[in-house]
């Protein structure tokens, strides 16, 4: 008998994990009849799945974090008990933007310190003159998105609440706004950095990968009463979602994914414009303004790197930015409740049973990775790192008051 889930996604290529489960049958090897609704806005996924409507969501990673807070409109406990890839998104600016950014100063595309410091010097000349502010996109205030580009701007020396404005849009009208000119520029997830691109509408300046190198983005989210009630089914939707993982990280099927994924029912644009955050082929102009087929490596990790491992240390940085730019006070209480919402302690008891490579830490100190190397693990090797952020900043999470007050403009 099988058990039915119902799951909302947005369609973008980080849904690769949920959709391939599906599609390849490791959801129905398990058991597990997935019923996957497309949505238009993260706010409606998390609403729908605040109120029942769905089981599980594909979710932006600090959405469980503000719900648990109490930062959303509904009082229900979400849990993050896996995480769906490493990276996924980049910054993308119009052509005005791009051309303005280069009269400053040059710079190396996706060179995350040369493009900030480009884009502060256009920022501050257009102060000066008095033009109006820059205004960027992003998907929702408790996202990645929002978090990594105020954190890259902060540090590139752009205020990101006085300097430009930052306005919400769903994913997939960041391209559009951008072509018509009601914003400048835009940090979202793939397919939509380079649908903007094909639009001819702006140019890829950076990715996440080169802003924090193996930094989380999507997570598993689903309520905390449900899990409790339905373990058995909860345990095996794991399995099948890293067997999913696994089979999404190996690149002779990633022409496969693009295909599935370009189904209208899913992210709706062609395999052509999706392949290249897989195969890591974002293109981006060369000296000579050819192209690079392979600027961005690491751009999207489903797997490898512990991808899938929902680590409490990646949860405590996304609560430090909610801190940092007024969604919550901090207190002892509040960051407990921030880390407490990944939950490695589910992941490693199912997967651990099936020999999968698991952590043998909850938590680790994010960006003191130059380099790859293997690490502790449940059984035989896993890898993780490079880590680092692009300003050279080390989070530690025990260390997590210090971080906070550093961080204090």
């Amino acid at each position: 008998m099988m058990t039915e889930l119902s799951a909302g996604f947005l369609p973008l290529t980080d849904s690769a994990i949920l959709i391939a489960a599906k599609e390849r049958g490791f959801a129905h090897d398990e058991g597990i009849a997935l019923d996957l609704v497309r949505e238009t806005s993260w706010a409606n996924v998390r609403d729908k799945l605040a109120v029942g409507q769905f089981e599980i969501a594909h979710s932006l990673a600090p959405m469980p974090i503000a719900a648990n807070l109490g930062l959303t409109p509904f009082d229900t406990r979400l849990i993050a008990p896996m995480a769906l890839g490493l990276g996924g998104n980049a910054i993308t600016v119009s052509n005005r933007l791009l051309a303005g950014m280069k009269q400053q100063q040059d710079f190396t595309m996706l060179n995350a310190r040369e493009v900030g410091a480009a884009l502060a010097r256009h920022v501050r000349a257009g102060l000066r003159e008095g033009r109006k502010r820059l205004q960027f996109g992003v998907v929702h205030p408790f996202s990645g998105h929002n978090f990594e580009l105020r954190y890259w701007l902060s540090a590139s020396g752009i205020a990101p609440e006085s300097d430009i404005e930052i306005v919400i849009l769903p994913p997939p009208l960041m391209a559009d706004a951008l072509a018509t000119g009601q914003i400048d520029g835009y940090c979202v997830g793939e397919p939509w950095n380079t649908v903007g691109v094909a639009k001819g509408a702006g140019h890829i300046v950076a990715a996440k990968s080169s802003i924090w190198a193996s930094s989380p983005e999507k997570v598993l989210a689903v309520r905390e009463d449900w899990a409790e009630e339905n373990p058995a089914t909860l345990h095996a939707l794991l399995r099948a979602l890293y067997r999913s993982a696994e089979w999404c990280g190996q690149p002779e099927n990633h022409a496969d994914l693009a295909d599935m994924l370009a189904s209208p029912r899913y992210l709706g644009q062609p395999a052509g414009v999706i392949l290249p955050a897989l195969d890591g082929s974002i293109l981006r102009p060369s000296a000579t303004g050819r192209t690079d087929p392979a600027a961005t490596p690491d751009f999207f990790q489903p797997h490898s790197r512990a991808a899938t491992f929902p680590w409490q240390s990646h949860a405590l940085w996304f609560y430090s930015q909610m801190v940092r730019w007024g969604y919550v006070d901090h207190t002892a209480e509040h960051a407990s409740i921030a880390r407490h919402t990944f939950r490695p302690d589910i992941y490693r008891s199912v997967l651990s049973a099936i020999d999968v490579p698991v952590p043998s830490a909850n938590s680790k100190v994010e960006g003191a990775l130059s380099r790859t190397i293997a690490v502790g693990a449940s059984s035989r090797v896993l890898y993780l790192g490079p880590d680092g952020f692009f300003d050279g900043s080390i989070f530690d999470p025990d260390r997590l008051d210090a971080y906070i007050e550093s961080q204090k403009a």
